[in-house]
């Protein structure tokens, strides 16, 4: 029997306070800030990110 992990994805963001859009993997390991404002749009948590912004797509 063959056992697959679950896949990772990259997620598309728009950040709350500058409406920028940007792309960051679905398990990231450090902080992800806005690349235009500065703040803050995902935490780690161990396992999946905590998307702290607006989700608009998520890609495969």
């Amino acid at each position: 029997m063959l056992v697959r992990e679950p896949v990772s994805k990259f997620v598309k963001v728009r950040c709350p306070k500058c409406k920028n859009e940007q792309i960051l993997f679905g398990k990231a390991s450090s902080e992800v800030k806005c690349l235009v404002c500065g703040k803050v749009v995902a935490e780690p948590t161990g396992g999946k990110t905590r998307i702290k912004s607006r989700i608009l797509e998520v890609l495969e």
